[in-house]
């Protein structure tokens, strides 16, 4: 009889496995959705750049932590202090559309346009840096 109950017990413990449990199906739903996001930029950008770039330059990544980080609870202020912090991080962002777009312009190849404009943009990003820590800003 304990076998019976043992194996009773090892289905039992089988099929609560084989669920996906919330915490799993929330990370998928985040993933989906940002995924869905992505392709969907693409995808607009080879019929219509204009309107691609509309939805690509609206903040829909920070909207969505926003909205994700509210459903995990986080403190407002914590939420406040990332919105605040994006804010100064976009401004060197910029620099990797412009200089990107003028490499290409120029005739450079994509891909060395791409490096030069990610290198560029990180070079922004530690100037800012450094230069928001002498005003007593940090991210």
């Amino acid at each position: 009889m304990p076998t019976t109950v043992d194996s009773k017990q090892g289905l039992h413990n089988t099929a609560r496995r084989s669920k996906l449990n919330p915490t799993m199906l929330y990370y998928l739903l985040k993933i989906t959705i940002s995924a869905v996001l992505i392709v969907a930029i693409s995808e607009i950008a080879k019929r219509h750049s204009g309107f691609a770039a509309l939805v690509a330059s609206l903040p829909i990544t920070s909207v969505l932590a926003f909205i994700w980080l509210r459903l995990e609870a986080t403190p407002t202020a914590q939420i406040a202090t990332l919105s605040e912090q994006i804010f100064w991080l976009v401004l060197p962002s910029l620099i990797l559309f412009l200089a990107f777009a003028a490499l290409l312009k120029h005739g450079i190849n994509f891909w060395l346009s791409l490096s030069v404009a990610i290198a560029a943009t990180a070079c922004a990003y530690l100037l800012l840096i450094a230069i928001l820590k002498r005003y007593g800003i940090t991210l």
